[in-house]
């Protein structure tokens, strides 16, 4: 985790208090139902709960005693006996590591998942109130970077919001899917300990038990997660590049906020650069890359080895605490966001009217002309436009193929704005409902 791209609510959940906190709920948890089950005595299930739930886990000493051990949950389990006293001997009875720190993973990305919920909802919240107050802005839309048809700025932004609505629904089902208890013991099979234990501890940590396990939870659910975190990721960037083109000095259609003391630049003090956009798109490459050592950690030896364990240390951490930072960032630079509706009617008419073209194609065709003559005449008028020489309604109307299909009046009504915008309000109630 990089403390510059760290909110302390994330990190919290990763960090090595809140990780053995974890564990030995897990252990205490899996300890009372061993009792209720007679399988250990019930006072010592009371003396681990009352010797160590408010305590604070010493991680010098845990890491002294795995420097010694090789072993992180051995060297968890020697400091809790420390804590406990001769009760400890009841603690992990039946159980492998793997129950521990598989039940303990998905716990912690149960817990991010909450919290990028909530970045998710602050985006969406900040797509829906800029997208009504656009909702009619007209802007030039662009396929290949090149102007196309005329679309409004409130478009734009609810396509956003119907891309990170679908994020989040992925994220709920991510976060259902890792949502599970493993404490099945060695290989999985229970030999050693009762499925009701699995059972009881699933309900008190707030997840459900692994229906089959080896010796780990499959990682397959595990790579489905990081999956959706690279798509969210994905969404982030593409919605951060859109602004980082309409914030080009050529076109300034839109432009993120530029601070009281803000340097745009060591060298030039005219600079007002798309900062925060180009860093949403770095960082949303760093998750993105997360998702290859997940889906590789599918693939693990027999009933289980470790080669995932390394990887998770890292990915878990810092893919979570990365998109959470990064949401964060673009729900506020959606909420300050500059709009320039004066430049994109500029914009809008550079071309001279060019973005009307597929209408009066359209027109022809319905007039009676053949589409391959009615290309022909709406191009052949437009290549000159295209090239800075003449007016497009003035070529049109002088245009002799043009004049045997249609009147002045009737190529003028082609060139009508609010022709293309007439179900903007269609959209919004499919992608708001009824508002």
């Amino acid at each position: 985790m990089i403390p510059r791209y760290t909110r302390p609510e994330m990190a919290s959940i990763w960090e090595p208090q809140t990780r053995f906190k974890i564990w030995f709920e897990i252990e205490a948890h899996a300890a009372d139902a061993l009792a209720e089950l007679g399988v250990i005595p019930e006072d010592a299930a009371r003396t681990i709960w009352a010797k160590a739930k408010d305590a604070t886990f010493d991680v010098a000493r845990i890491d002294e005693i795995e420097r010694e051990t090789k072993h992180d949950v051995i060297a968890f389990l020697t400091h809790l006996a420390e804590i406990v006293g001769p009760e400890a001997r009841f603690v992990h009875q039946g159980m492998t590591s793997s129950d521990v720190l598989d039940t303990c993973l998905n716990v912690q990305l149960k817990r991010a998942a909450d919290l990028l919920l909530a970045d998710l909802d602050r985006v969406l919240a900040a797509l829906k109130t800029r997208a009504f107050e656009y909702k009619m802005t007209p802007t030039i839309g662009r396929s290949h970077g090149i102007h196309a048809e005329p679309v409004t700025f409130g478009l734009k932004l609810a396509y956003a919001y119907a891309e990170f609505s679908r994020a989040r629904e992925r994220l709920v089902a991510a976060r259902d899917e890792i949502s599970t208890c493993a404490i099945s013991g060695a290989v999985g099979t229970f030999a050693q300990i009762d499925p009701r234990v699995e059972e009881h501890v699933a309900k008190a940590m707030g997840l459900r038990p692994e229906p089959i396990s080896t010796q780990v939870i499959p990682r397959d659910r595990h790579a489905m997660y990081f999956a959706t975190l690279g798509v969210i990721a994905s969404s982030v960037e593409r919605l951060a590049v859109e602004i980082r083109h309409l914030q080009r000095t050529e076109v300034l259609e839109a432009e993120e906020y530029f601070s009281e003391g803000q340097k745009g630049s060591s060298a030039m003090p005219h600079k007002r650069n798309p900062v925060l956009s180009e860093n949403l798109s770095g960082l949303s490459r760093m998750v993105r890359a997360y998702a290859l050592p997940a889906m590789e950690n599918i693939v693990l030896w027999h009933e289980r080895d470790i080669s995932h364990s390394s990887a998770e240390r890292m990915i878990g951490p810092d893919a979570t605490v990365t998109l959470d930072f990064a949401l964060v960032r673009l729900a506020g630079l959606i909420e300050k966001l500059l709009v320039y509706p004066e430049n994109m009617q500029k914009n809008l008419d550079r071309l001279g009217g060019l973005v009307h073209s597929q209408r009066l194609l359209i027109a022809l065709t319905q007039k009676g002309a053949s589409r391959e003559d009615a290309y022909k005449f709406v191009q052949r008028n437009a290549m000159p436009v295209w090239r800075g020489e003449g007016d497009f309604q003035t070529l049109l109307k002088q245009d002799a193929d043009v004049k045997k299909y249609m009147t002045d009046a009737e190529i003028e009504e082609q060139f009508d704005l609010g022709y293309h915008l007439k179900h903007v309000d269609t959209i919004f109630k499919r992608v708001f409902g009824e508002t």
